[in-house]
Formats: C-alpha cells, structure tokens, sequence
C-alpha cells in the first residue's frame, strides 16, 4: 500500500518532485464504497427475514429501512461538525467503530428476538455509513488530478454498486439458503424454539461484518492518508448570475433546488423501496412454478456463490428452484435489481458525456412509471422482473438530478449540497409509507402505487421542475 511520501528539499532546482501516488488510498476508499453499497443493500434480505422471525407485519417490517436511513437526515449536519473538528482520516475511522458497534448489537437482539434492538443496530450502522459517506465523497474527489476527479467518482461508484449487488446474494444463502432443510429439521419443535434457531442465521454474517470493520478501522488509523486540508469552497457567482441572486438570502429561496430536494427524496425512496419490497412482492405473487429462463439464473448465481462461500470456509447451500418462488430465489431478484443498477451506472458514463442528461432523465422517469404500472397489472414473475428492470432506470438519477438541482446557486451552492444530501431519508420514508399501505390499505399490489407516484413526480422534475427561476 502507498503511503503518503514525507517532504524533503529537492536536492536541486532542477530537479523535478516526484509525482506523489494515490494508489494505495484510492483502494482503502474502494474498499469504503463497497461496503457501503454491501451494508446498505442487505437491508433488502434482512426485511422479510426479520419480519419471519419476529413476527411482524409489512408496516413493522417496514421500519428496516427506516431505522437505516433516518440517520442519513439526523446525522448529515452533525457529521460534518465532527468532521471539522477531528479531520478525514479520524472520522473515517471513527465511522468504522460506530458502524461495527452497530453489527454487533446484532447478537443480542439475534439472542433475544427483539426487533427494537436490531433497529438500534440498524440506526447505528445508518449513522456510521453517513459519517463515512460525508467523509469519503469529497475525499475522492480531490484525491489527485482535478481532471481525473470524474473518473475517480465513477471507479467508487462502480465498487459501491458491486457491493450492493452482491450482499443480497450471500445474504440470501445464508439467511434462506438452507431455510427448507432448516424447517424440516425443526418441524417437531415448539415455533418459539424453530424460529430462535432461525433468528441466530443472522449472527454469523454481522459477527464477521463487525471484525471487518474493527480490522479496517485499526488499517485507517495506522496508515497515513495524504492530508487534505481543506475542501473546495462554495462556487462563486459569476457576472450572469448577479441577477439571479438578487435578494436570495439562502439556498431555499431556489424554486428547482426545493423541487430538487422533492426529486431526490423521491429518487432514493423508490430504490430502496422496490428493493426493499421485492421479496415480500413475490411472496404475494403466489408462484408455484419458475420460468426455465429465472430457475437457471438463479442455480448459475447459486453455484457461483457457494465458490464464494467454500473460499471463506462456509458450507455451500443449495437454492431450491422446484417450489417455485421462495425467498431465496427473491434474495437473487434483488440482486438482479441492484446489478441493473450498477450496469446502468457503468453505461451512464459515456451516454451522458455523448447525449444530453435532461432528455435521458426524461426517459428513464417515464419508463419507470411504465414498468411499475404494468407490474400492478400483471400478476406472477412477469410482475416482479418488470420491478427488476427498475434499477436500470433508477441508476443514472443521483448523477443528472444532484447537477441540476444545484446548478446557479453560487454562494449557497454548499447549503444546497446539504439539503439534498439530507434528502437521503427518503428511503426511510417510502419504504415506510408503503409498509402502511401494505398492512391498511389493501395489500403489497396497492402500497407499489406510491413507487409509481414517485416516478411520475420525477418526470414532473425533469420536464419543468429544473427550470432555474
């Protein structure tokens, strides 16, 4: 791993520095991106299987996500302060520890059955990963070249999509894999007893996500990260822009930046949600029987997998594909959608430097409408790919609505970044309202009205809501 070369005079004036390498942090903060992506996507398996274990109903199993991703709303503003007073690398490292506290309250609550104490782990890996992100985003972005800044936010963006592509299909084994076998084993016993047996599945995965995180907390305090003073201030307002801001006291004065912070609330509330709901939306479909073309993908991805496993020294397990939908083959469904996802992302590099970004909002907005609105209608696993394919129109509008929203607020182009970043915590909202609709308001068909909505207020932001006022 490159360290961070101590100065020393030039030995003559001639003599040019050595161009410094950023090598060894940029793989650290990969490496923060993938888990991110990893943590955060989990969240997908661990709702339906919390709501099993602990016997919760859609809109209890809804607070999943949002104990997650509230923090993003109550933690962005203290985080930066905690970051201007200890620094990048200490609050990396400091994010780390919180995020490891928050995996290892995972064993007792496991112990007890007590969902409130998953959702204190939950709330506390929520909070870590947001004082990561506030850290590691403005640190890779000026982690060498300026001109290189774009493709170094691409790199962790592509890692992050990887991370959250995979958890979903390790958690599925590990967590449902064997849930079959597991149920036939404990059939005799008492459904206190089964469903403890079944609630400790989840200590193994956060035992060992926590002694990642110690180990990659000691590896971001001892190495010695290139010092990043300070981060570059807010953007200036030009000659055309004097008149804009004309009597703006603060970044809400911007119509679109209001509209924008809307756009972004809804944008991660969708994700999260058809994520987050995929498996119980199978479960509702009643599937008796696979499609040839899903029972391959899923015994491929299976196979694959368990190499994984038997490389970390865990016992590989099987996907049962002849039952029909089970929540191990939705555990691979939203893998699916998260790797639609990061494809998209990987795509949108080129596509949005060849073709405008506004049109290709416009398109994404309005398919994604399209594809929730023909899943309400259709029923059984045509329903749930078109859910799928979703990702692939959600993976480019952090990148296109985020410029837009800021774009002409000079001075408070900062203030603005903080209220959209805060925007987050609509992925615990959405998840949350949908729960709601899905216990009170006529099932898992109706509550995947409000992903639809979302959309459509999204093509609403892209036609005309963008608009600099």
């Amino acid at each position: 791993m490159a360290l961070a070369p101590a100065s020393s005079p030039a030995p003559a004036a001639s003599t040019a520095a050595p161009a410094r390498s950023y090598a060894g942090p940029m793989m650290l903060m990969t490496t923060l991106f993938f888990l991110f992506g990893a943590v955060t996507n989990f969240n997908g398996v661990l709702m339906p299987y919390l709501k099993e274990v602990c016997h919760l109903s859609d809109f209890e199993s809804s607070l999943v996500p949002s104990a997650f991703f509230a923090a993003y709303f109550l933690m962005s503003l203290p985080a930066g302060w905690v970051l201007n007073r200890i620094g990048y690398q200490r609050g990396i490292v400091l994010g780390l520890l919180v995020m490891a506290a928050g995996a290892l309250v995972f064993v007792p609550a496991a112990n007890a059955q007590a969902f409130s104490l998953f959702l204190v782990g939950l709330s506390l890996l929520g909070a870590g990963v947001t004082l990561l992100q506030v850290a590691a985003n403005p640190y890779v972005s000026v982690l060498g070249p300026a001109r290189e800044a774009a493709s170094r936010v691409s790199i962790v963006g592509v890692a992050n999509g990887l991370g959250g592509t995979l958890s979903p299909l390790v958690g599925g084994l590990l967590l449902f894999g064997s849930a079959s076998l597991l149920k036939q084993q404990l059939a005799a016993l008492p459904v206190s007893q089964r469903l403890a047996q079944e609630a400790a599945l989840v200590k193994t995965p956060y035992l060992g996500l926590a002694a990642f995180l110690a180990a990659l907390a000691i590896l971001f305090f001892l190495v010695r990260l290139p010092k990043i003073e300070s981060i570059p201030a807010d953007e200036e307002a030009t000659a055309d822009d004097t008149a804009l801001l004309a009597g703006r006291k603060s970044a809400l004065d911007f119509r679109h930046l209001v509209l924008g912070i809307g756009a972004i609330f809804l944008y991660v509330g969708v994700e999260v949600g058809l994520g987050d709901f995929l498996i119980r939306y199978g479960q509702a479909q009643h599937i008796l029987q696979l499609s040839p073309f899903t029972q391959e993908l899923v015994q491929k991805l299976n196979a694959i997998t368990n190499f994984g496993l038997l490389v970390i020294g865990q016992r590989p397990l099987p996907i049962d594909t002849a039952h029909g939908f089970t929540a191990a083959v939705g555990a691979v469904m939203v893998a699916s959608y998260w790797f639609g996802t990061m494809v998209g992302r990987i795509a949108g590099i080129p596509l949005l430097r060849r073709y405008p970004d506004r049109p290709l909002l416009v398109g994404v907005c309005a398919t994604g409408a399209l594809l929730v609105l023909g899943s309400i209608a259709l029923h059984g696993e045509t329903a749930l790919w078109l859910i799928v394919l979703c990702g692939l129109m959600n993976s480019i509008m952090w990148p296109v609505i985020f410029p837009l929203a800021i774009k002409g607020l000079g001075p408070f182009t900062k203030q603005g970044s903080s209220y959209l970043i805060m925007g987050i915590v609509g992925g615990a909202i959405i998840s949350l309202l949908m729960g709601w609709l899905a216990t009170h308001g006529g099932g898992l068909r109706v509550a995947f009205v409000v992903p639809a909505l979302c959309y459509l207020y999204l093509l609403f932001y892209a036609v005309s809501g963008y608009r600099v006022r």
